[in-house]
């Protein structure tokens, strides 16, 4: 009777599990939501440009009237006064307290790994020194924080003499636009951040590696895999997890390095479905028991095609071209470090969980099949399908 409650408890979790990867998958197809803000010159001009996804001014604006489930650039331009309002109430300049005056240059629409995005650049006035320094200057962002405070926006300034970055989030909206140190250790300390960032924001990253991980404490066999013993060897359940993390790290490092380098290029557009598509394939062949690939294996094959969407966003926080190699090593740095915080978290609960029928049937089989559920709605939506 006990067993049968317990299996009961377990499958309704399980349904839980699939009903919150199918709502999430709706609500959000990515892994993160960024906007990119650039401040630079041209022609001796300031020019700020701001680039926010289409998806997300959808949640501002409902801009897909038709209800096919894509955003086009036409439903954009249909609120375009509204919009451009939006925009210039939620980004300010100022220099000493005293704010700039925006002119808008251009606005038109960009492709970025994740999608489309709103790309707007405004002439920049301010009182006081040459245009083209950033002294003074300061930036406060507030778009897109309410609708989601994950949100973040990633700001570089690309100016002849000055080059740096940071990141706003609902807790810091606003930076000084001041002549980055660009000595060694801080450029290494700062692309270290932004990679520790980018994997604990990278949901997809992280869902496809803890899916090759909760196999780890239970011992194989040719039974199905809810009824595979714990493992007992407190050494061998860690020596299974870095081999995985390990082959995981190395691939996406090589990958990572060759598109940096531009010695390897492929389209965001492939990369992009086939990264949801690993999360799938990783968390279906938990099911599989014996027949199941080994899961190292699977982590460097697909740990090559997430290197290349981790090139992706590193190509578009911006890298210095006189420190290429130190900001793609604090990158990578970064986001091994924030791996294996994901990773020393994971250990302990999955360790004090393994014996348990909670563990088999809620955390490997429905977790396994909510995360399959929601990397196929990654798909669909990448290839514009869904």
């Amino acid at each position: 009777m006990t067993s049968n409650i317990q299996k009961i408890g377990a499958i309704f979790g399980s349904c839980v599990l699939l009903f919150m990867a199918i709502v999430s998958g709706n609500a959000q197809a990515h892994s993160s939501s960024n906007s990119y803000i650039t401040f630079s010159t041209q022609d001796q001009i300031s020019v700020l440009r701001v680039d926010v996804n289409l998806r997300d001014i959808d949640l501002v604006f409902d801009l897909d009237q038709n209800k096919d489930g894509k955003v086009s650039w036409g439903e954009t331009l249909a609120k375009t006064t509204e919009i451009k309002a939006w925009l210039e109430q939620g980004i300010a300049l100022s220099r000493t307290h005293q704010k700039c005056s925006l002119t808008q240059m251009n606005m038109k629409a960009s492709d970025h790994a994740d999608g489309t995005y709103l790309s707007v650049e405004w002439a920049v006035a301010c009182s006081g020194a040459a245009q083209e320094e950033p002294a003074g200057l300061s930036l406060r962002y507030g778009l897109m924080f309410d609708q989601d405070n994950l949100h973040r926006a990633l700001v570089k300034i690309d100016l002849p003499d000055a080059q740096s970055s940071a990141i706003l989030s609902p807790d810091r909206p606003e930076v000084s636009l001041t002549k980055a140190n660009d000595s060694v250790p801080h450029v290494l300390a700062r692309y270290l951040i932004e990679g520790i960032w980018h994997i604990w924001i990278g949901i997809d990253h992280i869902l496809f590696l803890l899916s090759l991980l909760i196999l780890a404490f239970l011992e194989p066999s040719r039974k199905s895999v809810i009824q595979w013993p714990a493992v007992q060897n407190v050494k061998a359940a860690v020596l299974d997890v870095l081999t995985v993390v390990t082959a995981f790290t190395l691939a996406h490092s090589i990958t990572l390095g060759l598109s940096i380098f531009k010695w390897l290029e492929p389209s965001a557009d492939l990369i992009e479905p086939v990264i949801a598509l690993s999360v799938v394939a990783a968390a279906l062949n938990n099911l599989l028991g014996w027949a199941a690939l080994r899961r190292w294996q699977l982590a460097f094959a697909f740990g090559l095609v997430h290197g290349f969407g981790f090139a992706n966003v590193l190509l578009d926080l911006g890298l210095p071209s006189d420190q290429l190699a130190i900001a793609l090593g604090g990158f990578n740095l970064g986001v091994e470090l924030g791996q294996i915080a994901i990773v020393l978290v994971f250990l302990p609960v999955a360790w004090a969980l393994r014996h348990t029928k909670f563990y088999r049937w809620v955390i490997v089989v429905g977790g396994s099949l909510a995360i399959a559920v929601l990397g196929t709605i990654w798909t669909l939506q990448r290839t514009g399908i869904f």
